[in-house]
């Protein structure tokens, strides 16, 4: 009845990595002793857990460590009072008289890498565990030596939080009686060389701390009362490639502040963002990264905290309100999701056990050179079993209509930002990373067939084939692609001198010739106006009118042209500085005319793309366009027709020069009337006033004389 002088050393140095065969309550021949460590305190009583005294504990080491029999009849958990030297009291329920929470199946899927609830194992989670509430932790970490939670409840002392060794899937867990929500933690982990590591916040942490603090939270279970089922139930029975899709992509920190200049909580965002998406027209909000990160100028693509909704803007909850309120508005939420990289603060994932981890070891897989991050070990199962179970997360808990994954194109290729010699043939000696694809189509299986209804965007940049297609035919399983091949074009073709646009006119054309290869998303993103690329107004050349009429142009063209659409905020209403997250959008400049101008035209837009099929059912499907004139060159002038089954087609004319052109003659698709539904140089957008008077008649073979305004989008009709 007696600690082996091995087994105190192992206790009072936080080195035992088997501490549940030593500390709590052990048979003795026919009795039980008790065994606690409690630093500082002078004695220890211990009682049951209905306050019973049973015994006093004697101290066997200097350090805290107590040690002796107690007067039970059969093995259970204690109740410890521990009194200090100052007169002061301490009780604390025994971690160590509890059982296990996981069970040898969540060894062997998380171990075979087919764990699809992993959300509900690891991290923090608060319950009633044999009785008693309390919460448990699990974290995976198989090379350590030990592993500890740290917190206020035991003083931040690794020792007093030594965790079960979970051998056969390297998994470490406890369950701690009387903590609850709201407490803050760490892992401590001394590596298999002995090392204590820097405390390491929860990879699976539900909750964190406000930065610049770093440790996560125990968060209240998300027992919000969901009212979307109306939203969900549309698009889990609709295909998305045939609804109306424009998406309204906000920085959370940027849209708007409050009065003092801090951040908008959840609830305020939802009061002011939600209803001004709904009156614009948009059918979805992209917010750019709100996982936890470290760094404001990040933007959140450097994200350390992939389970917890960033504290910047409240408790998760309020993200959860924020949500429902979008979907019983009928907006959706798309979220940017970061799987390709993260970057290497200590209190994170770099060297989580002391070995490469999550990562990989080889730098010439593991790093990334344009960031500075390291990258998933994409062929570790554990690893894509995290990503996976992540994007699952979001679907399931917080009912995310989307994930816009970042990055794509530098998870899909060895050698991306490198050069020769700094990257690692796969064992075809290829440049394809084959883990990365097996991983991106495990994702996309797992979400499109746990979550029907969901959808995923790839950022692609390059001509990957097949990122939009299923997986079961060799794609790699996304929903939609962004085209940045039109991005690229179309603002390469306006930002030249008008006189020079005759001479690349296939900068637009070329695009149709792979329009439909993939189910695109046009995007005019926040990268498009940031270091020194100015804001999309001032891409535009000529003067301040010419830049007005350019882009309002544009933005006619765009929403006529196949495909989703997408505009990063502020630039529906021409903003003309460059985005930054360290002030609110300048929304003063809606008390000027132009700007107001283009606000409202966007909006119309949204309202006519959304009322239109042909402008939306076919964006994916060849069938959905048919050029009217594409060799107008001279004329730098673009007209084609968007029609899908049994409604009215409409013909789409843009003009990129500053000429008024009166009665220029064009074939359109059929005679009869053709209404104008559309003319971005209308007054009411801030235009000259230039356009048909409503209305075009085209003759029987279907040729019109149709007045083109200067820089203009027009819209027609057919009017049965």
């Amino acid at each position: 009845m007696a600690l082996t002088p091995e087994q105190i050393d192992r206790l009072v140095t936080g080195l035992d990595d088997d501490p549940f065969a030593t500390l709590g309550v052990h048979p003795a021949n026919k009795d039980f002793t008790a065994c606690v460590l409690m630093p500082e305190a002078v004695s220890v009583t211990a009682q049951t857990l209905d306050r019973k005294p049973v015994g006093d504990l004697a101290q066997v080491h200097g350090d805290g460590l107590f040690f002796g029999k107690v007067a039970i009849r059969k093995r259970q958990p204690l109740r410890y009072v521990a009194t200090f030297g100052d007169g002061g009291s301490y009780a604390l329920v025994d971690p160590y008289g509890f059982g296990p929470v996981l069970g040898p199946m969540d060894d062997h899927y998380l171990a075979q890498g087919s764990h699809g609830r992993l959300f509900d194992k690891l991290g923090a989670h608060f319950m009633t565990h044999e009785g008693v509430e309390g919460t448990h932790f699990a974290v995976w970490a198989p090379n350590a030596r030990r592993v500890s939670v740290v917190g206020d409840f035991n003083r931040w002392d690794g020792r007093r939080g030594l965790m079960r060794r979970r051998v056969d899937a390297g998994l470490w867990e406890i369950f701690l009686p009387e903590v609850g929500p709201g407490s803050a933690y760490k892992f401590e982990i001394i590596g298999a060389d002995g090392v204590r590591l820097p405390l390491k916040a929860d990879p699976y942490a539900f909750q964190s701390e406000l930065r610049p603090s770093t440790a996560s939270i125990v968060a209240p279970p998300l027992d919000h009362k969901w009212g979307d089922d109306r939203h969900r139930q549309h698009w889990r029975t609709t295909d998305a490639r045939r609804q109306p899709v424009s998406i309204y992509e906000v920085h959370a920190g940027s849209w708007q502040r409050d009065d003092a200049g801090d951040f908008l909580s959840w609830d305020e965002l939802a009061n002011r963002l939600i209803p001004y998406v709904v009156g614009m027209g948009f059918t979805h909000i992209e917010f750019l990264p709100i996982s936890e990160y470290p760094y404001d100028p990040s933007w959140g693509y450097q994200t350390l905290g992939l389970y917890a909704p960033t504290a910047r803007f409240g408790d998760p909850a309020g993200f959860a309100r924020f949500v429902d309120g979008a979907h019983r508005a009928g907006v959706g939420v798309i979220l940017d999701w970061v799987p390709a990289h993260f970057p290497t603060d200590e209190h994170g994932l770099a060297h989580f056990d002391g070995t490469a981890l999550y990562e990989h070891a080889d730098p010439r897989k593991g790093f990334h050179p344009d960031w500075n991050t390291a990258i998933y070990n994409f062929g570790r199962r554990e690893v894509s079993q995290y990503l996976v179970n992540n994007a699952l997360f979001w679907a399931e808990r917080y009912h995310v209509d989307g994930l816009r994954v970042d990055a794509v194109a530098s998870m899909l290729y060895l050698d991306y930002s490198r050069k020769p010699g700094e990257w690692v043939p796969n064992d075809h000696g290829g440049r394809e990373n084959v883990e990365a694809v097996a991983f991106l189509q495990q994702m996309n299986k797992a979400l499109y067939g746990a979550q029907p209804g969901i959808v995923t965007i790839a950022e692609e940049s390059t001509s990957w084939p097949g990122v939009s297609k299923p997986v079961h035919t060799g794609g790699l399983g996304f929903g939609f692609k962004w085209n940045m091949g039109f991005m690229h074009d179309t603002l390469r073709y306006l930002q030249r001198d008008p006189v020079h646009r005759a001479h690349h006119h296939d900068d637009i054309t070329f695009g149709l010739l792979y329009a439909f290869t993939e189910n695109f998303v046009l995007a005019l993103s926040h990268d498009e106006v940031v270091h020194g690329k100015a804001s999309l107004l001032h891409k535009m050349p000529g003067d301040d009118a010419q830049k007005f009429a350019t882009l309002r142009a544009y933005y006619g063209f765009m929403w006529g042209y196949p495909g989703k659409k997408l505009l990063f905020m502020g630039q529906e209403f021409a903003q003309r500085d460059e985005w930054s997250e360290e002030r609110p959008l300048d929304w003063d400049l809606l008390d000027h005319g132009p700007h107001l101008g283009v606000q409202r035209l966007v909006s119309d837009l949204n309202h006519l793309y959304r009322s239109r099929p042909a402008l939306h059912e076919r964006d994916c499907e060849p069938e959905g366009f048919e050029w009217v004139l594409v060799d107008g060159a001279a004329d730098s002038i673009f007209a084609w027709q968007r029609r899908a089954p049994g409604v009215r087609p409409i013909v789409i004319i843009s003009h990129f020069t500053p000429m008024l052109r009166h009665g220029y003659r064009i074939r359109l698709p059929s005679g009869g009337r053709w209404r104008e539904i559309v003319n971005s140089d209308a007054a009411d957008y801030g235009g000259g006033g230039a356009g048909n008077m409503g209305q075009v008649q085209a003759d029987e073979e279907g040729w019109a004389n149709i007045t083109i305004p200067p820089f203009a989008t027009l819209m027609l009709e057919l009017d049965y």
